[in-house]
């Protein structure tokens, strides 16, 4: 090791502290998961290298092979790894090794409180790798040099005790060298076969030649630009493992080429996981940009659109041309037409999916349905091919099943001239909601939604194959024509007599009253008098946070119910019991369209009632 100058005594900051104790002392299945991270973050390093190469000219060391060394000792019990690649200065050093920085320590954290299993082999997922270093050393020392011509070298070395000491060192050439002092329990990871057996298993396609004593272990196959026939099962999913850094096969992959109007190669894969679900964050773009197997961009954001970020995979064209920027790919013509290729290929190959494999593509929308919602909601470009994917339950639906906009359309009775569709949390919910006794008396199928973005796309899009896309708790619905229930109803100056009467008692909590055209077993339900869905002024109030601010609200009664017709006689008689029902009765009939209402006088109210009725 070189000499070393300045040295400070740091301590880690809380987080990493804890990370720190929890990889040491409780994350010992599958050790070996380390030099994995360890070589991912080289070939990161490199890949950083290499672009900064075709961007700017001033990089230190500029006839260094672009490769990764591992030097092992047997006899000192010691493993090095070593790469030529971007290397570090002494603050990136400080950021990256003893703060939380972009490490995403946090999210790893979260998962392993919420997480009944305590899987080391996530740990890739957060970007918190390096520290799996201490599962098997004693001591880790970093020594590193970044690319740029006027850094110096730096030292970083912890026992992973809380503490670690950084300070400058002796001349270094550029890139990264990580030594581990293994532990006595760790001794096998400085044999030579043990270390070859783990490349070949985790890192097999990483970009860059792996050494171990000078031998070269991986073999670097860019898979993507073969034919299909030529790719093994293996051989896909060992590759997806490495470009999505992940230990299990992918749920769905595409692999494509395509001569016009761009010359491309793609292979793409969608996860069995979402991560972004269960709150662990954003996800990032995970396609890399390649051109003639050289790479333009890692994780390129431009390459598809933002609800496409759950994709990974790889991308190459040999019309792009090599030292193309970033902010050159942001406003490039031949970028928009490749992301336009590969965005258009992948909703056939999605809706293609759907139709060959409709179990799998359920899985699909399980997890990822919420990116297809995203892009059906903001994508006006693709919309159209979208709304295709776009799944639901429905009134006809069993547990469980999903249906498809085409789906309702195959099974339409003729003559109806609308896909009806209906917002609640729930099936259970929507089930037992008034808006639907008309449609379930006719036995129309009606949609189930249940989030606010469906209505919403919904909305926008307005029709599908020619027919209208109406929400059922609308004022201006067009009711289905049906049988009447059985008994007599009010009716004439009775029924008018007591549609003023309501309104006098509701004030300005309703602008009207009137008799109801789709009610068969409930009293009253409340309709919007504008064209706004439920589920839209659910969002608006929960925005809104006050429980007053939903606006009058058009209130539709039900003459043949009997708790209608004794209201009638009530209303006569002045008595005031019966206002205090009418209130009771509204605010049912908020809480059936979900809207949120004031408890407390919900309670005392019903107080009220049971005790009138006790009496």
């Amino acid at each position: 090791m070189t000499e070393q100058t300045n040295l400070e005594h740091l301590e880690f900051q809380a987080e990493v502290k804890q990370l720190l104790n929890i990889v040491i002392h409780s994350l010992y299945t599958d050790r070996e998961i380390f030099l994995r991270e360890l070589i991912s973050n080289s070939a990161d390093a490199l890949e950083k290298l290499r672009y900064k190469k075709l961007t700017q000219t001033e990089v230190i060391d500029e006839d260094l092979p672009l490769e990764i060394t591992i030097e092992l000792d047997d006899k000192e019990h010691t493993l090095t790894i070593t790469d030529t690649g971007i290397g570090m200065t002494k603050e990136e050093l400080v950021e990256n090794l003893g703060t939380i920085a972009h490490s995403g320590t946090k999210a790893f954290l979260k998962y392993l409180a919420e997480s009944d299993k305590k899987d080391v082999n996530v740990i890739g997922q957060f970007g918190v790798g390096f520290y799996s270093a201490f599962m098997v050393a004693d001591k880790v020392t970093v020594e590193t040099r970044s690319f740029a011509p006027e850094a110096s070298g730096c030292v970083w070395t912890s026992e992973g005790s809380g503490s670690y000491s950084i300070g400058e060192t002796g001349p270094l050439k550029r890139g990264t060298k990580i030594t581990l002092k293994l532990k006595e329990d760790a001794r096998e990871f400085a044999k030579p076969d043990v270390i070859k057996r783990i490349i070949k298993q985790y890192s097999g396609f990483v970009p860059f030649p792996i050494l171990v004593n000078g031998e070269r272990v991986n073999t670097v196959q860019a898979i993507w630009t073969k034919n299909k026939n030529e790719v093994t099962e293996e051989e896909y999913n060992e590759f997806y493992k490495y470009i999505a850094n992940a230990y299990d096969e992918p749920l769905l992959r595409l692999h494509f080429s395509a001569d016009a109007p761009i010359n491309v190669n793609a292979l793409l894969y969608v996860s069995k996981h979402n991560i972004e679900k269960f709150g662990f964050g954003r996800l990032e773009p995970g396609v890399n940009l390649y051109c003639k197997k050289v790479l333009i961009q890692p994780q390129a954001k431009d390459i598809l659109p933002e609800w496409l970020r759950f994709v990974r995979g790889a991308v190459d064209s040999e019309e792009l041309p090599l030292n193309i920027s970033r902010e050159t790919m942001q406003d490039s013509a031949l970028m928009a037409k490749l992301r336009k290729v590969i965005t258009g290929r992948f909703l056939k190959f999605l809706n293609e999916t759907a139709k060959s494999d409709p179990e799998k593509y359920k899985e699909f929308w399980t997890n990822f349905g919420m990116f297809i919602k995203e892009g059906a909601a903001t994508d006006f470009t693709h919309r159209k091919e979208l709304v295709k994917l776009l799944r639901f339950s429905s009134s006809r639906a069993e547990e469980g099943q999903l249906v498809s906009l085409k789906d309702y359309l195959d099974r339409m009775p003729e003559g109806q001239k609308e896909i009806y569709f209906i917002n609640a949390p729930t099936k259970e919910a929507v089930e037992a909601s008034p808006y639907l006794e008309a449609f379930r008396g006719q036995d129309i199928e009606v949609l189930y939604t249940q989030e606010a973005v469906d209505d919403y796309i919904l909305s926008q899009v307005g029709e599908y194959e020619g027919k209208k896309l109406v929400s059922i708790d609308r004022a201006n619905l067009e009711i289905p024509e049906q049988q009447q229930p059985e008994g007599e109803a009010l009716a004439g100056e009775e029924l008018a007599g007591l549609m003023k009467w309501l309104k006098e008692v509701l004030g300005d909590k309703v602008s009207e009253v009137k008799e109801s055209k789709r009610l068969s077993d409930s009293p009253v339900l409340v309709v919007n008098p504008d064209d706004m869905t439920g589920s839209l002024q659910r969002m608006m109030q929960m925005i809104n946070k006050d429980i007053n601010a939903i606006g009058p609200k058009v209130l539709e009664i039900n003459p043949y119910h009997p708790i209608i017709k004794r209201l009638a006689q009530l209303s006569k008689q002045n008595d005031s019991f019966a206002k205090i029902v009418v209130e009771q009765l509204f605010d049912n009939a908020l809480i059936a369209a979900g809207l949120i209402v004031d408890p407390r006088n919900i309670v005392q109210r019903m107080n009220m009632i049971l005790e009138k009725a006790i009496q």
